[in-house]
């Protein structure tokens, strides 16, 4: 009962509705597309572990981060129901925004230097990715709003002056070594029983109505039945990992591209992180990173010495 309800997500990128708090005037994370998995070959850093100083492999998700490019200062006040938008100056138009956006005509220069931050109680910016850049084979840009760090308005409004209508790269937000929370949209698996979907354990063979389905869905009068697991969609849902470990952040693609290519993905063109373990969602989908809320005490902060990763091709 954790999530409910189960259903199909809105869109294929996920919305984040809680930063943590970070004191620098910067992004509070970033964002990139899933390429898929390798093994690294890394120095084992960690203080407890028995093979600390040895050369281990551990399996890593490689994500494209391509610049993203702020497009709107987002002005909030709080209201009884939270934060709620006050206003937002868009930077100059651009084309492949224009697929995805109905821009304004007017120049909104005239409108930033009106900005009292102290009116304010956040501010924030809106950017859109640069799938143009990727090997993706699509133009329409995703759209999503990130916090900004700062302990007052007036640094957040400095930072989002200085960034409006430029480029952000990955690592102005992010470093080697540190501990982030991985947001995603899963992959879909469609209508599935409540077998597959809930682990509901197969009945005996001997029971009368069927054997793929629960023993007792609650009582005639009074139903309760929603609590019981029941068929439905399974997968496609927005989730988060905590105190996934950033094993590496690189410029150099030609690094990690396989002869020929990734495997339903393509060639990486632009920097890129390695993740440690698996990262949810299916290839070429958006995944948000932001640094980690709860991190875990026992995980260095910084990265390890990576000595290779495995580039064989999978053609």
């Amino acid at each position: 009962m954790q999530y409910w309800p189960r259903k199909r997500a809105k869109r294929a990128y996920p919305r984040i509705r809680n930063y943590p708090k970070q004191d620098e005037p910067k992004v509070i994370g970033f964002a990139g597309y899933k390429v898929g998995m390798t093994h690294a070959v890394i120095v084992d850093n960690k203080k407890s572990s028995m093979t600390k100083g040895e050369e281990i492999v551990l399996p890593v998700s490689i994500i494209e981060c391509p610049p993203l490019k702020a497009i709107s200062i987002k002005l909030y006040k709080k209201s009884g129901k939270g934060l709620k938008a006050e206003g937002e100056i868009f930077s100059p138009e651009d084309k492949a925004l224009a697929r995805r956006l109905r821009l304004p005509k007017k120049d909104a220069k005239a409108k930033i230097d009106n900005i009292k931050p102290e009116e304010y109680d956040d501010i924030r910016l809106q950017v859109c990715t640069q799938p143009g850049l990727t090997s993706l084979g699509k133009k329409k840009p995703e759209v999503f709003e990130i916090a900004i760090g700062g302990n007052d308005t007036k640094a957040k409004l400095e930072y989002a002056k200085q960034s409006l209508g430029k480029e952000i790269k990955v690592g102005d937000a992010l470093k080697s070594g540190q501990q982030v929370d991985i947001h995603a949209v899963t992959k879909g698996k469609g209508f599935q029983g409540p077998v597959k979907r809930f682990g509901v354990t197969l009945r005996s063979h001997k029971s009368e109505k069927g054997v793929r389905g629960p023993g007792n869905v609650g009582p005639w009068t009074g139903n309760r039945s929603w609590t019981v697991a029941h068929a439905g969609q399974m997968g496609y849902h927005s989730r988060m990992q905590r105190n996934g470990w950033i094993v590496k952040i690189s410029e150099n693609a030609e690094g990690i591209n396989p002869k020929g290519g990734v495997l339903r993905y393509g060639l990486v063109k632009n920097p890129y992180m390695l993740i440690r373990g698996s990262v949810g969602g299916a290839s070429k989908r958006l995944v948000r990173i932001t640094p980690a809320s709860r991190p875990d005490r026992t995980i260095p902060e910084e990265g390890p010495a990576v000595s290779s990763t495995d580039t064989s091709s999978r053609q």
